[in-house]
């Protein structure tokens, strides 16, 4: 049914219904005490990090690596079958050592620091560009895997149109 063919109380009815339930929604949103910043515990079993951050602190960290890789905190930490938390599934472990990847992952932050300060730093900026960061995303783009890189036909020249050596 269009508007148009109600009569004009009823539209006008309408219109302030709608009015009303807007406004209520707005009222109750405004209302609403902002959620408590949500505390992490002290990190434990820091080798890469700096062993002074604060639990938020890497929380934040790691969830960059979590969104650069496409994974969750259980791609690296183990589970804790001993702590089950309010959803009935274990809760995560995260000063265990036993998943390989949680090492695979220490290593890949070594070798990002090593490209930036090594050789990421010495290449030449225009004066006032910042200097370009490697970072889990650069490869990654948001998988756990990295995606082979396939130099498009086209491009599969050298200098001045030569075949590559």
């Amino acid at each position: 049914m269009k508007i148009t063919s109600l009569s004009p109380p009823a539209t006008a009815i309408a219109i302030f219904t709608a009015a009303v339930f807007a406004l209520t929604a707005t009222a109750h949103a405004a209302q609403a005490p902002p959620r408590p910043m949500r505390s992490y515990p002290a990190p434990k079993n820091l080798k890469v990090l700096p062993k002074n951050l604060t639990g938020q602190q890497v929380h934040h960290i790691m969830e960059g690596w979590a969104g650069s890789l496409g994974v969750h905190c259980n791609t690296c930490h183990a589970e804790d079958p001993n702590h089950i938390g309010p959803n009935g599934r274990p809760r995560l472990d995260f000063a265990s050592d036993s998943k390989p990847e949680k090492s695979t992952a220490r290593l890949m932050v070594k070798m990002t620091r090593d490209i930036n300060e090594n050789y990421v730093s010495m290449v030449p900026v225009k004066s006032g560009e910042p200097t370009p960061k490697v970072t889990c995303g650069t490869c990654h783009r948001g998988h756990k895997d990295p995606e082979p890189f396939v130099i498009p036909h086209e491009d599969r020249r050298g200098p001045e149109g030569m075949p590559p050596h």
